[in-house]
């Protein structure tokens, strides 16, 4: 691990980020360009003190996963973001394994979305990236762990609030597909150690996705509505598309509601309000 390289290519990248660049504000007290300290670790999911460390070159070694996380919030191209893993000690993403970083024109493309929550997926269904209108409209998913933050997991082995709502009937064709494309995965992937991973969790700490597995199901993903409880706008009933990132096996998840419903009129005013509450727990 290379301390001093590895903390000169965070500081260069967070200057060469501004705010807006990441949907955040630019606020008028600036004293540096670029991004602080606290909004690259709030982007990535870490401490601040963390980055701190890292950039003071006495952080311990990253984890993949924690680099990946940089690498997506410093919006580093292929180059850097290499040179990011190498100078961590870790070898960097390899053909033949899942692509966890979003290309710095799909996260563009997010923060365009300012109206309508999207949220990109990888191809074993780890959350990559959203926006903050995915974040007021299904929670904010720094809250999940970075090892857990993947909705498959969550589907099969989540015990927190999940705000999407499923009949019986959406949940088995929802469980169907999730197996289904796990599958898929995993005969594209059969390199990937950590989808292989995901898979002997899931098969060994779930009696209804070993099932399911067992089975061998193929269900195709389709476009359809979502039921959403959302604890301050009540239920809410969105369409969701899905739109595809095929060079990176990625995709992009994006819910919106027809003009004039009033659904619609419930974005819009989560688009004001953000994840604020209206009321006192």
């Amino acid at each position: 691990m290379d301390r001093t390289e590895l903390a000169e290519l965070l500081r260069q990248a967070r200057g060469r980020i501004q705010p807006r660049d990441v949907g955040l504000p630019a606020g008028s007290r600036r004293q540096v360009p670029g991004l602080r300290r606290e909004e690259v670790a709030q982007l990535a999911g870490v401490s601040v003190d963390y980055v701190v460390r890292l950039e003071q070159c006495r952080g311990p070694r990253p984890s993949a996963a924690v680099l990946a996380a940089l690498a997506r919030a410093l919006r580093l191209n292929d180059e850097d973001r290499d040179l990011l893993f190498q100078f961590a000690g870790s070898t960097p993403p390899q053909a033949g394994r899942i692509a966890m970083l979003v290309r710095p024109s799909v996260l563009r493309l997010l923060d365009r979305m300012v109206d309508l929550p999207a949220l990109v997926i990888s191809a074993k269904g780890d959350v990559l990236a959203w926006n903050p209108m995915a974040a007021a409209l299904l929670g904010d998913f720094t809250e999940w762990p970075h090892a857990h933050r993947n909705i498959i997991w969550q589907q099969f082995l989540g015990t927190g609030p999940h705000r999407v709502a499923l009949t019986p009937a959406e949940a088995r064709a929802a469980a169907v597909f999730s197996v289904s494309s796990l599958r898929s995965a995993r005969a594209r992937y059969t390199d990937d150690l950590d989808l292989l991973r995901l898979i002997d969790e899931l098969r060994s700490r779930s009696p209804r996705f070993e099932q399911l597995w067992n089975e061998r199901p193929s269900e195709p993903w389709r476009s359809t509505t979502k039921s959403v409880d959302h604890p301050e706008l009540g239920h809410l009933i969105l369409e969701c598309d899905t739109l595809l990132v095929p060079d990176s096996d990625q995709a992009v998840i994006v819910y919106s509601a027809a003009p004039g419903t009033a659904a619609a009129s419930a974005l819009d005013l989560l688009r004001i309000t953000g994840t604020q509450q209206f009321t006192k727990n």
